[in-house]
């Protein structure tokens, strides 16, 4: 191996280094800077690769919505149906009623005697008028007998006094006045015949003449007897008269208080109806005004219910309403309202309503609870569908959304306002006119226009209804 000394130039070095810069030469040419027309290319080949890709961005963009737009449209929706039905329809509101019997009468004794005769009688059957007690009223009998003996002595004493203190002059004053009478009604009958005889020329006018004087003497005969008679009870003392009335008259008022007394001994049923209470038994002693037995009428029953002040102005006397007892449950008894409270209740602001119905069965117990249910806002032709169809804008809202099914089965979505509402149905009283197929399960979140298939018992349903239709 050669080496170099320090001396030595260093022309090796000198040589290759010229052979390796031509070399890179020829592998690199060495660029300048970029002219005008090249920088111009540049900035239009590259505009036209940004409008591509926008193209290409867009498209790919429409041809998807279009996919998603044709399975949208491609797909079907099973859905529940009914029908926009035009039928009479009422709001129902409920309370909780006492049931009242429609006549309620407490028996008491009017006398305080002991129960002579009486039978139990809770939980039985009476009628009115019938006898339900008998009270002890020998002692009664007994003044009653007195009072008859001093009524008859009251009536002697005011006979006395009227007809005078000389009977016979009475006696012989009488059968004058009743012979002028007599006469009187002789002669006139004479005077007739005589009448009659003349008109036909059997006798003379002179015969005629007497008899009507005959007549006339007898008529005046009796009109003397008449003030004989007058004059003679005139001459009587007024005093003695007037007195001797008002003890018969007070006779009289003694014996009947003591008839009504033993009426009242004698205790009767006031009207038919069951003994719903007993509160005293044969044997024991009644006081005047103690209650003896409750009776009630339960033939009729009045249901009394108390309603906001609010609902009662919606009802009228007449409205239907249904009642069910609490202690019967699943019983329904349908009547109607017969009374409207016309004072409201300041506390709670509740006003008494009266629904009366038949009984006749015994199933409504006096006192008992019932719920009473009152349809107000009663309409006869309205357009009514499921609670379930219609979506409302929020709970209390009277505007919301009807899905509605057209013939070729694409539910659109209906604007409708509500009017009555029930439990399970509801008064449509703008937007729909009835008859239309309404969607009442799978219509929430329903987009409009959507495809849906009925369900098949919706359809076997459907086709029942329109065979009984064409039937």
């Amino acid at each position: 191996m050669n080496q170099r000394t320090p001396d030595e130039p260093l022309d090796e070095a000198r040589e290759t280094e010229p052979v390796l810069v031509s070399y890179e030469q020829t592998r690199l040419p060495r660029r300048g800077p970029m002219t005008p027309r090249q920088r111009q290319l540049l900035i239009i080949v590259s505009v036209l690769a940004a409008f591509v890709i926008v193209i290409v961005a867009i498209l790919l963009w429409r041809w998807r919505n279009a996919e998603s737009a044709e399975e949208k449209t491609n797909v079907v929706v099973s859905v529940k149906v009914g029908k926009a039905e035009r039928q009479p329809i009422a709001a129902q509101i409920s309370a909780i009623g006492t049931i009242w019997p429609r006549d309620k009468a407490d028996v008491a004794a009017k006398v305080s005697a002991q129960i002579k005769k009486m039978g139990l009688l809770k939980n039985r059957v009476v009628r009115a008028g019938e006898v339900i007690a008998v009270l002890e009223s020998r002692d009664l009998q007994a003044q009653r007998a007195e009072a008859v003996a001093a009524l008859n002595e009251a009536r002697a004493n005011e006979r006395s006094i009227t007809t005078g203190t000389i009977p016979k002059t009475n006696a012989e004053d009488q059968k004058a006045l009743f012979d002028a009478r007599a006469k009187v009604n002789n002669t006139r009958a004479v005077y007739e015949r005589r009448r009659v005889l003349y008109e036909k020329g059997g006798i003379s006018k002179k015969d005629l003449e007497a008899s009507q004087l005959d007549l006339t003497t007898a008529e005046d005969e009796l009109r003397l007897q008449e003030q004989t008679v007058a004059l003679r009870a005139r001459s009587l003392n007024p005093n003695d008269r007037a007195l001797a009335a008002a003890k018969v008259a007070e006779a009289q008022q003694h014996l009947a208080t003591l008839d009504a007394q033993l009426g009242y001994a004698t205790i009767r049923s006031p009207i038919t109806g069951i003994v719903t209470d007993q509160f005293q038994y044969e044997g024991e002693f009644a006081a005047t005004g103690a209650k003896l037995v409750s009776i009630a009428d339960v033939s009729q029953v009045i249901v009394k219910a108390p309603f906001a002040d609010t609902v009662v102005a919606k009802l009228k006397v007449g409205d239907a309403a249904s009642v069910q007892p609490t202690d019967a449950p699943g019983q329904e008894m349908k009547g109607q309202i017969t009374l409207l409270g016309r004072s409201s209740d300041p506390t709670n602001r509740t006003v008494e309503v009266w629904v009366t119905l038949g009984n006749s069965a015994g199933q409504l117990r006096a006192n008992g609870a019932a719920q009473v249910t009152v349809f107000a806002e009663s309409k006869t032709d309205a357009v009514v569908v499921p609670t379930s169809a219609v979506t409302l804008e929020a709970t209390n809202a009277d505007e919301g959304t009807v899905m509605v099914v057209d013939a070729q089965n694409v539910a659109h979505e209906t604007k409708v306002t509500v009017g009555v509402r029930t439990a399970d149905k509801m008064e449509i009283t703008e937007g729909l006119q009835g008859g239309e197929t309404v969607v009442v399960e799978g219509n929430f979140s329903l987009p409009d226009g959507t495809k849906v298939e009925i369900a098949k018992e919706e359809e076997k349903k459907g086709e029942d209804e329109k065979s009984k239709e064409e039937k």
